[in-house]
């Protein structure tokens, strides 16, 4: 594994000539694929299909509760009721985060001299994607005839605020933060014929648009790297080392517990102390996470420090990490 660890001191202003247009060519390239290859949910979904009372709505092992006492507790109907809460408290999740990375696209075009190039199209392209799995997670929501998790009134001024956090790797990283994570689970659960067929075909049109989504925020990060002055960088490191620690107890409402007569602290206690939680977190982050750190982007005791307590490093970037703390 290859890492660039060298950040120039100095940087002409703006990106160079060559940067613009690597940066057009690849927005040329997703918008060819996504004229090529791209969905409606409200119509490559049937929605008026009956739901199959014995199928789950993800995969088993990637529950929260799996693999506690909590779970073993449970009877099949509960275990199937629960599937379908922690369902719905993802899907509410997406809906949410979709929203936060559509207000930063939006900001992009705004502060876009061009309004007609390559990037701004394919900024716009992919707002009408994400709204559209917007749409899709609502419409799956109540197929399951649940109501949607409100989101704890703490985060809301913070949600709120997101249109003044200034655009640079800690943005791109939120949005793989969004993006990757969802992918992983639903690329898994896409496959498995015992989950429901409607949730498979929706992560199947997700899947499929959302690789064009993380194409584009992994390009768009590096670029920001790129320009990060050294503290500036840092300080950046640490800010996506603490969302993402943030992330993973949080992916699933504890709300969702309640559906099966389960206490949400005692839920969220037993999820955190899972003996699969590393397992779990490592499968869902762990590609993201190769890349950041390829990036330069894990790096420093604090930051290595917080990346540990998330439990999601990948073993052979802990590896790598460990052992360049041993030469050291």
């Amino acid at each position: 594994m290859t890492v660039d660890n060298h950040a120039p001191a100095t940087r002409p202003a703006g990106p160079t000539p060559s940067e613009i247009d690597e940066r057009m060519a690849i927005a040329e390239r997703l918008l060819r694929s996504t004229a090529d290859r791209a969905y409606d949910g409200e119509l490559d979904i049937d929605w008026d299909a009956d739901i199959d009372p014995e199928k789950a709505w993800s995969t088993e092992k990637r529950g929260t509760l799996f693999g506690t006492e909590l779970y073993e507790g449970l009877d099949d109907a509960q275990k199937l009721t629960l599937s379908r809460a922690e369902a719905v408290a993802i899907l509410t999740y997406g809906i949410n985060a979709e929203v936060g990375l559509c207000t930063n696209l939006l900001r992009g075009v705004f502060t876009n001299d061009n309004l007609a190039d390559e990037h701004t199209l394919y900024s716009l392209t992919e707002i009408a994607e994400e709204t559209r799995h917007s749409t899709m997670f609502g419409r799956l929501i109540n197929k399951t005839e649940m109501e949607p998790y409100r989101r704890p009134k703490l985060l809301s001024m913070p949600l709120r605020l997101i249109g003044f956090i200034p655009h640079g790797p800690l943005v791109y990283a939120g949005t793989l933060l969004v993006e990757e994570v969802l992918d992983r689970v639903q690329r898994e659960s896409m496959a498995d014929e015992t989950i429901q067929p409607h949730v498979r075909q929706l992560m199947k049109i997700h899947v499929l648009e959302e690789a064009r989504h993380i194409t584009f925020a992994r390009n768009e990060l590096i670029q920001a790297t790129e320009k990060c002055g050294p503290i500036a960088l840092a300080v950046n490191r640490v800010l996506i080392a603490l969302l993402t620690l943030f992330v993973m107890p949080t992916l699933v409402d504890s709300q969702a517990y309640r559906s099966v007569g389960i206490g949400q602290l005692a839920g969220w206690k037993a999820a955190q102390r899972s003996p699969r939680y590393r397992e779990n977190a490592t499968f869902m982050c762990g590609p993201m996470l190769t890349f950041f750190y390829e990036a330069g982007l894990i790096k420093g005791r604090l930051t290595t420090k917080i990346y540990k307590m998330s439990r999601s490093l990948p073993d052979d970037v802990l590896a790598e990490l460990e052992g360049g703390r041993r030469r050291r």
